[in-house]
This record gives structure tokens, C-alpha cells and sequence, in this order.
């Protein structure tokens, strides 16, 4: 999708921006040098399917200081006590497919809202694939803790058909976002084979990761052989194997998922947004989800006109949208079945993805392909972690790891509908109490109402 269409919903919360700016000053946190100590906790640490009952965790300078039994383990004199008897106390959640305003044609205030709107709903870590000015200073002001704000991790403006148009644009792009301090670089389609492949190896050469679609020149094989770090949307994937319409045969799955392993690729499947944007569901099971409170009414018209029209379109097929959605499930669990690297990503905002409450649908959706909830948790917290390696240990309840995490009121392990049932979200050390966060939610609830 295009970048205009993309941050639609975004333009669309200017007009209120000063008002949520305020309340984005109020958000109530506490401080990054207090000592905090979640004591008679069920820790979930993720590294295993497993749950260690009535543990102490001790937070400093955002990261987890020490852990242990309760009874082994006394908190600091001073240390702020969170009683965890009775929760759950797992790692944050990472949005890998997510967007962000850009900054520097947007009023701080819409900024504030979408950032927050991430970490309301447990998102402490995002991967932004789409690129735009003001974006690094952003991500850098974050990682200072001078905003409430996810950990970012940036892809710069994208590498499509209509960017670079050849091999030796694509060498000069790559080199120049590198040194901008992107994180990694963004793949749309468009791209022939010879200036994907230029891309490609410029970017291995200089150890800088390159992710997202993959172009229809290019294909699925050739973007596993090209050592693609992910592959979002589980792009050309049922396309490559001819199922946009009609059942792929499990012989030809198995194919591709033994590549898919063998290549170490991450996928990004983002299941639920492609039901919204291909698959055969109703207008009423998207414009009834509560969290559109949180977006401007025009924006949700917008929304409801385009599925409404999709929908309605003689050239619509519900049978065989049926089939190409049912086609993603099949190839998900066959990936997640094999071992194969998976990442959770939801693509908000997108049509109907309010960004933070989407990864919610998103780990629901993975479930019923198939993946148990341990393993849909692990794409979203430890394997994030695996996946950026030297940038930073998270994704885990350890000693030595940021203290990203969600305080839960029932078993995440149970049910992923249950990390709905948060008690509060500490944000690289700053704990957040449930009660605060829905107050500021109400608010820009209230905002928008208006």
C-alpha cells in the first residue's frame, strides 16, 4: 500500500493533536532511576513453555537486576512494590510490521497518541517499515526515555519500483541509508531482478539487514536464496504457488517451507489485516471493534467505504478469497510446524488496525492457524530478541534484560486472550498501572467522540 494511504488514519488525528499533546504530559510513570520489585509473581520468562511460581523480579535502570524465589530473594530498601500474587509477568510485545507518523509534518500530539496506542496494549518494541524524515531522532529520543514510546527500530523510506529503477540507484540507496542510521532497509514490489540483487549484495556486504515484500520479478525462492532477513505478509508466498484461488497442494507447501528453514528467513505473516484486505469477512465484524473509538470518525468512514466497496464489487469472490486466506493459514502452520522463523507483526495501521489493539486480533489469528500460544508469544517476545541479536537483550524476563513487560491477571500460556487482562505495562523500567492507561485511553476516546 502506498505511504499516503498508509498514514491516512494518522492525518486524521491533527486537528485533535493539541489536545492529546496534554494528555500525553499527564501520562503518569514512574521514574527511570526507582527501584521496582514484583514480588510473589508467576514470572513467564519465555525462554521455555514454562511459568516460575511465586518469584521475586527486581527492576533498576531498566533492566531486570535480580530474580528468584520469593522467598530467596528480598527487594532494596525503597524499592516501589507491585504485589504480583495471583499474575502473570511476561515479556512486552513487539509490533515487527508497524507504522509510524512522520515527524516532521505532524504535530507532536499525533505522534504522542499513536506511540502511546502501542504501549497501551503491551507493545513495547516496533519495528516501523516505512521510512520518513524526523523518524531517527525519534527512535533516538525514545531510547532516552523522553517520551512514552515503544523501543523503535526503523526501516528507511522503501526500496520500490518507483524509487530505484536501477542496480546502480540501488548500490548509491543502500549505502546512503546506512549511513543515515537506518536500522535496516525496506523492500516494496516493483524492483526488477537486477536491482533487487544489487540491493542484496550491497546490503550483505556492509552487514545491514533488508525486509518486507517480496516483488513479483524476484519471488519467493529468490528472495530466500537472497538471504532476505524477513519476509513480510507471507508475501508471493500462496501467489508463487498458485493458491490466490484454489486450494496449493501440501506437496507444494512442504517445498517451499523446506526452503524457507534452510534459508533462516524470518516471515511476518500478518494474517488478520489480509482478511480485512482480501478475505471473505463481514463489514459489521470489522466496524463493530471497540478500539475504532480511538481514531477519528472520517477515518473509520474512509475504512468502511473501501471494504464496503470491496465487498460488493461484481468482482468479488468470496469462494476464492476463501481459498487464498485459507492458503495463508495452511503455509503459516506448515512454516510453524517445520521450525521455521516467525515474527509477530500486525501492519498497523492499516484498514481496520488500530495500532496496538491489532497484534491482539493478529496473535489470535495465529492460534487458529494452528500455533499453540506459547508459540505465537515467542514470535512476539524471545524470538524478537533472537532475531536483532547484538541490538539489545529483550524479548525475556532475565536477569540483565530490558524491563519491557505486562503484568497479567490471568495465564498468558492458557490463552493469548489473556495478555488482554494486563494489570499495567513497564516500559524499559517505568511501571504503568492499568488504571493509568485506560484513563488516558478514555481521553482520546473522548477527544475523538467530539
Amino acid at each position: 500500500m502506498k505511504r499516503s494511504s498508509r498514514f491516512a488514519v494518522l492525518a486524521g488525528i491533527m486537528a485533535c493533536a493539541a489536545s492529546i499533546s496534554m494528555l500525553a504530559q499527564g501520562t503518569q510513570v514512574t521514574p527511570l532511576d526507582t527501584i521496582t520489585a514484583f514480588v510473589h509473581v508467576n514470572a513467564v520468562p519465555m525462554d521455555t513453555e514454562r511459568v516460575l511460581e511465586d518469584w521475586t523480579v527486581v527492576v533498576g535502570s531498566g533492566k531486570v537486576v535480580s530474580m528468584g524465589p520469593s522467598a530467596a530473594i528480598t527487594p532494596p530498601a525503597g524499592a516501589t512494590i507491585i504485589d504480583g500474587r495471583g499474575k502473570y509477568l511476561m515479556p512486552g510485545l513487539t509490533e515487527m510490521h508497524g507504522h509510524l507518523p512522520p515527524p516532521e509534518t505532524s504535530d507532536p500530539g499525533l505522534v504522542d497518541s499513536v506511540l502511546f496506542l502501542y504501549v497501551a496494549n503491551g507493545v513495547t518494541t516496533v519495528r516501523g517499515m516505512q521510512g520518513a524524515p524526523g523518524q531517527i531522532a525519534l527512535r533516538d529520543r525514545a531510547a532516552r526515555n523522553e517520551i512514552v514510546a515503544p523501543t523503535l527500530f526503523l526501516a528507511g523510506p522503501a526500496f520500490s519500483g518507483g524509487t530505484v529503477k536501477t542496480p546502480e540507484e540501488a548500490e548509491a540507496r543502500v549505502k546512503a541509508q546506512q549511513a543515515e542510521g537506518w536500522d535496516l532497509i525496506k523492500v516494496l514490489g516493483g524492483l526488477s531482478v537486477e536491482t533487487y540483487d544489487a540491493m542484496a549484495k550491497t546490503a550483505r556486504s556492509l552487514y545491514f539487514s533488508f525486509a518486507g515484500h517480496v516483488p513479483q520479478a524476484v519471488g519467493v525462492e529468490h528472495a530466500l536464496a537472497s538471504r532476505q532477513e524477513t519476509i513480510d505478509h507471507l508475501d508471493m508466498y500462496a501467489e508463487n504457488l498458485g493458491g490466490t484461488a484454489t486450494p496449493v497442494t501440501d506437496a507444494a507447501i512442504r517445498d517451499i517451507v523446506e526452503k524457507t528453514v534452510k534459508s533462516g528467513t524470518w516471515n511476518v505473516p500478518t494474517l488478520y489485516v489480509w482478511e480485512t484486505l482480501r478475505g471473505p469477512v463481514t463489514l459489521e465484524s470489522r466496524t463493530s471493534l471497540p478500539e475504532l473509538r480511538y481514531l477519528p470518525r472520517q477515518q473509520i468512514a474512509q475504512w468502511t467505504t473501501a471494504l464496503s466497496n470491496r465487498l460488493k464489487s461484481p468482482t468479488f469472490d468470496a469462494e476464492a478469497a476463501g481459498h487464498y486466506i485459507e492458503n495463508r493459514q495452511r503455509i503459516l502452520k506448515a512454516l510453524s510446524d517445520a521450525g521455521a522463523r516467525i515474527l509477530l507483526g500486525s501492519d498497523a495501521p492499516q484498514q481496520f488496525n488500530v495500532p496496538g489493539f491489532s497484534i491482539h486480533h493478529e496473535m489470535a489469528r495465529m492460534v487458529d492457524a494452528g500455533m499453540t500460544p506459547y508459540q505465537v508469544l515467542r514470535s512476539g517476545t524471545i524470538d524478537v530478541g533472537r532475531h536483532f541479536r547484538s541490538r539489545g537483550d529483550f524479548g525475556s524476563v532475565a536477569i540483565g534484560h530490558r524491563a519491557d513487560f505486562i503484568l497479567l491477571s490471568a495465564n498468558p500460556l492458557v490463552d493469548v486472550e489473556n495478555v488482554q487482562r494486563r494489570e499495567g505495562v513497564m516500559l524499559r523500567g517505568r511501571w504503568m498501572p492499568e488504571a493509568e492507561i485506560q484513563t488516558r485511553l478514555d481521553q482520546i476516546a473522548a477527544t475523538f467522540a467530539k
